[in-house]
């Protein structure tokens, strides 16, 4: 046989294994995003290089993964140590947990003003962790390193920044801005990432050093957690603007897959521009689908037109909310409506458009679709407020406005008309995106504040690579090699 017929040969026999491998990839995609939320949120078009610089498509499967969402307003109450959040947290099923609170502290003008209160946020987050890992043996019930946030307001107090460590586990204190293939695309592609700058983490991370650990006081009822390797869930992010404090944990094993992890704070309370309203937003990418939860404290108030006032903060959160350019590549979103899943959760504080007579009256009646029909949040989206996003069907009794250490209304116990307030769904939690399926809307019975805590449960779909390593595909496993394209690849797909 010639050489010149040789070439021709192996020429042909690459022609070959390249279309058969396109094919199948078509295949496979088809099959992995057959329905059509997946089809409209997915990036299919991911191309990979070969070390001779031909592209070739790459395909991605998709995964589900549940994610558990609450909010609470707690009404400027310190939680005690024994507050039980297990029946609140539902804590054993899911593998990403979203909690924003509200009113975490009074908001008076020196919470607003002056010096921002971490204490309650820190005594959250160990009551979150007590629920979420909770000891499986003798020796996790041990005694633990135990710590007081007692403390003047005019003395130092423990950072949130610091503190929050305690509750990473080491993969999640290693957590990268930017979790790109950098090497291959810096090469290969115009749209490259710089390389991970720790700076840009997060705007609550910060690395705990030994002698921050020992300033810490913590309430020695409050146990944390001497060591992270048993660590079901590990902290992600947890934010506090005044009274707003969103927390972010995922199953250990899952934190691998977390980058471009950004915080985004907007206030919106008094003049307009202070923390007491507003919201903090966090965005991240989980594999290789862009997440975004919002926890939002809206306007108050019940009189009529209050309501116009909850459509301008939406609205220019919508518009405001920014998150920090931390790499060239345009896959990774910097506006809320630019990620593949988002969650809004909070006290809207959209009220019922009846008079507290009327309300109580349907109230009483169980006339709940008449009730509904007067909810202020439903009638605003119809108007064009939070176009394209949706809610689950409400089968609860209004959240607010409750009074302390009871199940009745405070409108029932205040003889004031001035202190009346018609119950509302004020707590909810909305979706924006394909891909999201919601399994529940409940309500959870808690004395505690004026509002009841609401909570929702959600299947997410995750484009997730097919192959590679943790964190996708690393570059050193795509610079592809002329043997990778023998028999062994048959299995590549499969």
């Amino acid at each position: 046989m010639t050489m010149k017929k040789q070439d021709e040969k192996k020429k042909s026999f690459m022609r070959n294994i390249f279309t058969r491998r396109e094919r199948n990839g078509r295949e496979m995609i088809k099959g992995s995003f057959d329905s059509p939320e997946a089809r409209s949120s997915s990036t299919l078009e991911n191309l990979f290089f070969t070390s001779t610089g031909s592209p070739m498509t790459f395909h991605q499967d998709v995964q589900t993964f549940s994610v558990f969402v609450a909010t609470w307003n707690v009404g400027g109450k310190s939680p005690p140590s024994d507050l039980n959040l297990a029946q609140i947290l539902h804590t054993d099923q899911s593998d990403i947990y979203i909690l924003g609170f509200q009113e975490i502290v009074p908001l008076n003008a020196g919470n607003v003003l002056v010096v921002e209160d971490n204490e309650p946020a820190a005594k959250w987050l160990a009551l979150i962790n007590q629920s979420l890992n909770k000891p499986s043996d003798v020796a996790a019930r041990g005694s633990k390193p135990t710590v007081s946030l007692g403390g003047s307001l005019f003395f130092s107090k423990p950072s949130l920044k610091k503190f929050s460590e305690i509750f990473r586990t080491e993969s999640g204190r290693k957590l990268k801005s930017c979790n790109c293939a950098y090497e291959l695309e810096r090469k290969q592609s115009k749209d490259f990432c710089f390389p991970c700058q720790q700076s840009h983490i997060s705007e609550d991370y910060s690395p705990l050093e030994e002698d921050d650990e020992a300033s810490l006081n913590m309430d020695p009822e409050l146990s944390i957690p001497s060591t992270t390797n048993q660590m079901k869930y590990s902290l992600i992010a947890s934010k506090q603007m005044v009274g707003i404090f969103l927390t972010v944990w995922l199953r250990t094993e899952l934190v691998q897959y977390v980058g471009h992890l950004r915080i985004s704070c907007i206030s919106r309370g008094i003049m307009g521009c202070l923390g007491n309203k507003g919201c903090i937003s966090v965005s991240m990418t989980f594999h290789h689908t862009s997440f975004c939860f919002i926890c939002s404290h809206l306007a108050s108030g019940e009189k009529e037109g209050d309501e116009h006032r909850r459509n301008t903060d939406v609205m220019e959160i919508l518009k405001n909310t920014q998150f920090p350019k931390i790499c060239k590549s345009s896959r990774v979103p910097e506006k809320i409506l630019d990620h593949d899943r988002v969650i809004w959760l909070g006290d809207l504080n959209y009220r019922i458009a009846l008079s507290y007579s009327e309300a109580r009256k349907l109230l009483e009646e169980n006339a709940w679709d008449a009730l509904l029909s007067k909810d202020q949040l439903q009638i605003e989206r119809e108007a064009g407020v939070f176009k394209g996003w949706k809610e689950g069907k409400i089968y609860f009794a209004p959240t607010y406005k409750y009074s302390y250490n009871s199940d009745m209304y405070a409108g029932e116990t205040k003889k004031s008309r001035k202190n009346r307030r018609t119950p509302a769904w004020c707590d909810r939690i909305l979706w924006h995106g394909n891909g999201i399926r919601q399994l529940s809307y409940i309500r959870r019975e808690s004395q505690f504040s004026d509002h009841r805590p609401v909570r929702a449960t959600f299947l997410v779909d995750v484009d997730v690579a097919s192959a590679g390593s943790r964190k996708g595909l690393s570059s050193s496993r795509l610079k592809f090699g002329i043997e990778e394209f023998l028999p062994q690849t048959r299995n590549y797909f499969h």
